[in-house]
């Protein structure tokens, strides 16, 4: 069995559900641990998390990923006990098995090549690891980042291990993700009988007068890296279950995946000047997922891309698709961050798989992008 496969299948035997790493970061500890990696336990709340460290000199190269999944779902739909891997037809079953136990596993057998080839790097490697990437993702990343910088540590490149890869591996990685924000709306009318609309105020109806508008906003036209943004209604709720009550408020729930071409400020103004539209009286509650990030073409997208190329040989494409991930804690700080792993196109379902083929392939393509990053040329031409 191969050596990502193997630490692979051990992972994903642990049921970590969100936020219970179920010991998956004592097991890859271990294994940084006899490399020299310095290991580094942050409690917050019910999440743990673990920053391990190779080295003391810049640059800092981080790799990071998250123990945590998503829940099964109904378990009588698994093919397979979704926490007994199994492999079937050339493909790796279980949960976590492409989000993202397999990208965690390959970093890990990457750091043991690429530290067999060079014990002494121009540089340092750490791995980030959390168990709260599926859930709040308060207690997480942005805890351990807030540590960090609190004490000085920079990272200057930073890898994500998300399942970035469209039909092959590698050939797609993304260097950004859209902000995303988040609107529950209050709105207030008042309440009585269908047979007096005139004694009533219904906010269904004056809703509708800002539907359309709302719908058919262009809140930008996106740029050279982003689509334009992206406004979705997710929920609409109102009435009492009286088929003869007209209701006295509306529940609207709604969300942006915005580029950079936007703040969530200038969001907010639009919205609610939209919003006045119903000339009723409403109450927003605002949360911010993430703001959106864009590391432009450099020498990470650089070493990423040659790495892909040298493994699979394709040309990798840039992309900033997708929903959020905590590349939104780590930007902020300046590092440069791109995000690679295998297929995602069973990522959260039923039957979660990855090729077995591309295990190896994938922990080939992090040992090179290190090496890229943190090799010498002397090195690199002996290797």
């Amino acid at each position: 069995m191969s050596p990502v496969l193997e630490l692979a299948r051990a992972l994903i035997a642990r049921p970590s559900l969100t936020p219970d790493d179920a010991g998956c970061q004592a097991l890859l500890g271990e294994r940084l641990s006899r490399l020299g990696f310095r290991l580094e336990t942050l409690r917050f709340g019910k999440v743990t998390n673990l920053w391990a460290r190779f080295g003391d000199q810049s640059p800092l190269l981080c790799l990071a990923g998250h123990t945590d999944v998503v829940p099964t779902g109904p378990l009588d739909l698994w093919d397979s006990d979704p926490f007994a891997p199994e492999i079937r037809d050339g493909l790796l079953y279980g949960r976590g098995a492409a989000d993202m136990k397999s990208s965690l596993a390959a970093m890990v057998v990457a750091c043991e090549q690429f530290l067999a080839r060079h014990p002494a790097p121009l540089g340092s490697i750490a791995l980030l690891i959390t168990s709260d990437e599926e859930g709040p993702a308060v207690d997480g990343t942005r805890r351990v980042m807030e540590t960090l910088q609190a004490r000085g540590e920079h990272i200057d490149y930073c890898l994500v291990g998300e399942p970035s890869s469209q039909g092959r591996l590698g050939d797609q990685i993304r260097n950004g993700r859209r902000g995303s924000l988040n609107a529950a709306v209050r709105l207030i009318g008042r309440q009585g009988h269908v047979a007096y609309p005139e004694l009533a105020l219904n906010p269904i109806h004056r809703l509708s007068h800002a539907l359309g508008p709302l719908c058919a906003e262009v809140w930008d036209r996106g740029n050279a890296y982003f689509p334009p943004t992206s406004f979705q209604l997710s929920n609409i709720h109102a009435g009492t279950g009286a088929e003869n009550v007209i209701p006295g408020e509306l529940e609207l729930l709604c969300n942006w995946r915005f580029s950079t071409e936007l703040t969530p400020e200038r969001i907010q103004q639009r919205f609610t000047e939209l919003l006045q539209q119903t000339e009723l009286e409403y109450q927003i509650d605002w949360r911010l997922s993430g703001q959106p990030f864009l590391t432009p073409v450099g020498k990470l997208t650089e070493a990423t891309a040659a790495a892909i190329k040298a493994v699979t040989g394709i040309d990798t494409r840039l992309s900033t698709s997708g929903g959020t991930s905590d590349g939104r804690f780590i930007a902020p700080s300046g590092a440069q961050v791109v995000e690679l792993g295998p297929l995602n196109a069973t990522i959260h379902k039923i039957n979660e798989c990855v090729p077995v083929t591309e295990l190896e392939p994938l922990a080939a393509i992090y040992a090179g992008i290190i090496e890229r990053l943190l090799a010498s040329g002397d090195d690199m031409a002996t290797t």
